[in-house]
């Protein structure tokens, strides 16, 4: 497999977490959906969250010690995957090549390290990031929408309703979305364990989940008015009644409060629920793309 380029690549571990904030706060200060607006301390969340090890992830530095490009990387073992969690570059180093080099040392290193597919997310509407991709081998896996749903969207009784809500402990979430994970090709990071784990780490007691037969939701509450927000719904049934039953069950403990997902929704886990309750889908949305990788 001749991808590796002849760039060199500093490994993350070897960059302070300053370094790597400041290019991360420039290259995304113009990104589609709005600049970043983490602070340093929360950094660390924000790769935890992301899955991202820094002894996979790699940058290109200039003369100052300054990154100019990087890719972090996010491996996800269980599932015999790498994830390209986030690429960037600082705006005066954008087409230099770099960002071809970072992804093809990405694909060089995941498969030396026994992976059979890597993967990735990026905005549709993002093209020539699309492009980048499909030039390396990506195709489309699943498409990840974001969904709205209005107080005044509330629907009336249907059959969902009759199947019983239990809430669960962010343990047994966690345990069950663990599972899912090897059940369900092209889980995405972010509704699944690790990700809920980390953000629950950052913000004690912030999430919250429920069950129901084989659909399970995770969400967190802000303060009125704020929105309600689902990390995670996950259900693989075909009618999605599980879905939609979780899904009318936080409308009924949040009346008056709209309900969110972010742009990680897959239609046949959930987001058919979240249409037919009468949600309006956002139109930035994500492709989940993947590469078989040869061993």
């Amino acid at each position: 497999m001749h991808l590796r380029p002849s760039m060199s690549f500093t490994p993350g571990m070897a960059l302070p977490p300053a370094t790597w904030h400041a290019a991360f706060t420039e290259a995304f200060a113009d990104y589609l959906i709005g600049p970043f607006t983490l602070t340093l301390a929360q950094w660390p969340g924000f790769l935890a969250r992301q899955g991202v090890s820094l002894a996979e992830s790699r940058a290109t530095v200039d003369a100052g010690g300054q990154i100019t490009a990087f890719a972090l990387v996010a491996p996800r073992p269980a599932v015999g995957r790498w994830r390209l969690a986030v690429m960037g570059a600082r705006p005066a180093t954008r087409g230099s090549g770099a960002a071809a080099g970072l992804l093809a040392d990405f694909l060089a290193r995941a498969a030396a390290a026994g992976m059979g597919r890597v993967e990735l997310e990026v905005f549709a509407q993002n093209t020539r990031a699309v492009r980048l991709y499909e030039k390396h081998g990506f195709t489309v896996a699943q498409g990840l929408y974001g969904h709205e749903l209005e107080p005044a969207h509330a629907a009336g009784p249907s059959a969902s309703t009759a199947m019983a809500v239990d809430e669960v402990t962010l343990d047994e979430a966690a345990a069950w979305l663990d599972a899912a994970e090897q059940r369900v090709p092209d889980l995405p990071l972010q509704v699944g364990a690790g990700s809920l784990r980390a953000a629950e780490q950052a913000a004690p007691g912030s999430l919250a989940a429920a069950r129901t037969g084989d659909a399970q939701i995770v969400w967190s509450s802000p303060a009125e008015p704020a929105a309600v927000v689902v990390h995670s719904l996950v259900d693989a049934s075909a009618g999605q009644a599980g879905a939609e039953a979780l899904l009318r069950a936080l409308q009924a403990r949040h009346p008056g409060r709209t309900l969110r997902v972010p742009p990680l929704q897959r239609d046949d886990l959930g987001g058919l629920a979240w249409q037919r309750l009468g949600a309006t889908r956002q139109p930035l949305h994500q492709w989940l793309m993947t590469r078989a990788l040869a061993r």
